[in-house]
């Protein structure tokens, strides 16, 4: 492109001093002197217009062709002066301007603060100048056998840690460590180039290989910017582009997984993830080149799969393969991220669990202290293993290579034949010490422990002071967990240390204010936390469960207490009339009628009842009759229907059999006033005729089916008898 410039100068004035260069501009004012319309028309013409013009207003014009910006390519332009054989001007990757933080685990703190006291005993010792290198060197000597013994135990969820370090070596960095010619390839040709996979061909000792890898980012910025290393299916669409390509020219493939998982969002479903995934899993079991995987991190779900169809499978010593993370597995069985570990133990996600069972064929070392202790060591380890397996894996032909593939994850796994299976077991799949409560079940042991305490009499229960013991433990485990999860641990120790040393100061001062609004400040943070709807609810539920039950407590011991005061403003006198009140009670339970003097009497004792219960300070309300525990009417009912069935059954047999004569002359001899031997022994023969004829099998599966339908004790808990004296069922 040219762009033409005219600079005017030494104009020329007219008669009178006008300026006649402004009636040049005002000739073309309006128009473009650089519009089609004007290069459209007649050059000669222009050239009449142009020369008139200049000779009568003596311009000078000059013109300035100034050379047109070339495209942006991202190569530089001298590229036969490439010093390294990394193509780097082709990759985001570029080294970082400032080195990593140091990051330390949980777990690493206590060595970590020995070696800092190590540190602190060899600076002193340089400023007293005393030799002290013995006894340092004994030290360091016990801190690295403390650090061997600490990586050689390492739990399941301590190495997953390992795995997710934020320093450790991406994919892009064991590549460059590897390789010495590298260029990375982009695009999935349809229009994406996801920056969660990088694929690109390097040489090895002279040999070209095709690397795909999931790849993290060093930073938050770059962690962003790879999304955390979770490929859309422009990511997988990608690799599998550049597998085809890796078969075609017959390059060793080498894929590096390290990803959480595919990127489950909407926009990644709608373009079709499971389709992408599964799609790379058909496809590299038909390539007919060798191919490797190394897991360098954590390998999560299908999406590690993705590009994990591999003939040998390597794993970093501390890195971790999996189908579900172990917070998202213990989410779903146990209801809460707390139970990650055990969840990483039972998931099996360890290099060493994967080798027991033949799923990764090698672990590959690392350095004491991770993969970022030493990166370009765990590199040429990694190198070394991927040489040797390539070098095993060409011996093969293309056949032999896709059977290799094929029977490698068939003897995945395991199956047991003519074993029988329990058709109905039930398994419990959220232990109870750390699923939430339902509310159903909190009110039923709230019932449970409320019936003990109201039955428990003189000293306390021990059954029922262990259940309190252990509700309130409870209670103080989900609240400690329930201060770390809300961030106010650290606060809450902060306040506790304050609170010891100014009681060791003064004991007998009270709080000072501002430990005081500390104190108020981090309750109502809690509090405020605590309320939140559809959090903490296990707490929420064992809090009102306490609540309650010291509640009944506090009840009982106050009923105790003003009983034992009215016991003793009753006089003797009163009190012996007390029982002549209870006897009366008793009557009328029987259905026994009383005289006047009685009713008269059992109201005196009432009122001086109530004329102590007055002086006590207590307000009678009224007097009411003692409610009596009855039965539902459901329940009445299912029990009236069983006796007369069991009544009916006993008069068809006594009719049929004649022994409705036998019980009509026992009546007689009773009215009579017979001896109570014979009617004993009258009774006696009448029941066993009955039970000679009566089907007591049928009648006794209908009591179990109804003590069954009532929850009542079991046979055996309860014994049953079918009388025949007046056709009723006892129990």
């Amino acid at each position: 492109m040219s762009t033409l410039s005219l600079i005017a100068g030494n104009c020329g004035r007219g008669k009178g001093g006008e300026d006649r260069g402004f009636q040049l501009l005002h000739r073309f004012s309006g128009r473009d002197l650089f519009s089609s319309e004007l290069l459209g028309s007649s050059f000669t013409r222009a050239n009449q217009i142009w020369s008139k013009e200049i000779y009568r207003n003596k311009f000078r014009i000059i013109a300035k062709i100034k050379k047109g910006k070339k495209y942006d390519y991202p190569w530089p332009d001298d590229m036969d002066n490439i010093s390294s054989g990394h193509l780097s001007y082709l990759s985001h990757f570029k080294p970082l301007t400032e080195k990593p933080k140091p990051v330390t685990l949980p777990f690493e703190k206590p060595l970590v603060d020995l070696e800092k006291k190590i540190t602190e005993i060899r600076r002193m010792a340089d400023e007293t100048g005393l030799d002290f290198s013995n006894q340092i060197g004994q030290l360091e000597n016990k801190y690295q056998q403390a650090l061997k013994d600490l990586y050689k135990h390492l739990t399941p969820i301590q190495r997953l840690s390992i795995a997710r370090h934020p320093n450790r070596p991406t994919v892009l960095d064991h590549i460059l460590n590897m390789t010495e010619k590298w260029v990375e390839l982009h695009g999935d040709r349809a229009g994406y180039d996801d920056p969660a996979i990088v694929t690109g061909l390097g040489s090895i000792d002279g040999k070209t290989y095709m690397f795909i890898g999931h790849q993290k980012g060093r930073n938050t910025k770059e962690n962003i910017f790879r999304n955390f290393a979770m490929p859309t299916p422009h990511g997988y669409r990608k690799a599998l582009r550049m597998m085809k390509y890796a078969d075609h020219h017959k390059f060793p493939i080498v894929t590096f997984v390290d990803t959480p998982g595919a990127f489950a969002d909407l926009k990644s479903e709608e373009l079709g993830q499971g389709e992408a995934i599964a799609h790379n899993l058909r496809a590299m079991f038909g390539l007919k080149v060798p191919i490797v995987t190394v897991v360098t991190g954590e390998g999560g779900s299908g999406g590690a799969l993705a590009i994990g169809c591999a003939n040998k499978m390597f794993m970093l010593e501390n890195s971790a393969f999996y189908v579900a993370s172990p917070e998202a597995c213990a989410a779903i069985l146990w209801k809460s991220s707390q139970a990650a570990p055990k969840a990483a133990e039972k998931l099996r996600i360890t290099a060493q669990e994967h080798y027991r069972l033949k799923i990764a064929d090698g672990i590959i070392p690392e350095p004491l202290g991770g993969a970022h202790a030493d990166p370009a060591w765990t590199s040429q380890q990694i190198k070394n293993t991927i040489v040797e397996s390539i070098k095993e894996l060409e011996e093969m032909n293309a056949e032999e290579l896709l059977e290799h593939r094929r029977l490698k994850f068939r003897y995945i796994g395991g199956f047991q034949e003519g074993i029988p299976v329990e058709p109905k077991r039930k398994r419990n799949m959220k232990p109870s010490e750390i699923n939430m409560p339902k509310a159903a079940d909190i009110e039923s042991e709230i019932e449970i422990l409320k019936n003990k305490i109201l039955k428990a009499k003189g000293p306390s229960d021990p059954i029922t002071s262990q259940t309190i013991e252990k509700l309130k433990q409870d209670v103080d485990k989900e609240i400690t967990n329930a201060f770390i999860s809300m961030g106010l641990q650290e606060k809450l120790e902060a306040v506790q240390l304050e609170l010891s040393t100014a009681s060791q100061d003064t004991p007998s001062q009270a709080l000072s204010r501002s430990l005081k609004e500390k104190v108020d400040k981090i309750m109502q943070e809690f509090n405020h936390n605590l309320s939140r709807p559809g959090a903490y609810l296990g707490l929420k539920q064992k809090l009102k469960k306490l609540n309650l039950v010291t509640g009944i407590i506090e009840t009982e011991e106050r009923k105790k207490k003003l009983k034992a005061e009215i016991n003793q403003k009753i006089p003797a006198e009163l009190k012996a009339k007390m029982e002549l009140l209870k006897s009366a009670e008793e009557k009328i339970s029987r259905g026994e009628t009383m005289d006047k003097d009685l009713i008269e009497e059992v109201q005196g004792v009432k009122q001086a009842l109530v004329e102590i219960l007055k002086a006590a300070n207590l307000e009678v309300v009224g007097v009411t009759k003692k409610n009596v525990a009855t039965a539902p009417p459901e329940l009445k009912e299912k029990i009236e229907k069983v006796n007369k069935e069991i009544y009916e059954e006993i008069e068809s047999v006594t009719k049929k059999t004649g022994i409705s004569r036998h019980i009509e002359d026992l009546k007689a001899d009773i009215e009579k006033g017979a001896s109570s031997e014979g009617r004993e022994k009258a009774e006696a023969k009448i029941k066993q005729e009955i039970l000679a004829t009566l089907d007591v099998e049928a009648l006794k599966e209908k009591v179990e089916n109804l003590a069954v339908e009532l929850g009542l004790p079991k046979d055996g808990d309860t014994d049953y008898e079918v009388g025949a004296g007046n056709g009723r069922f006892y129990e």
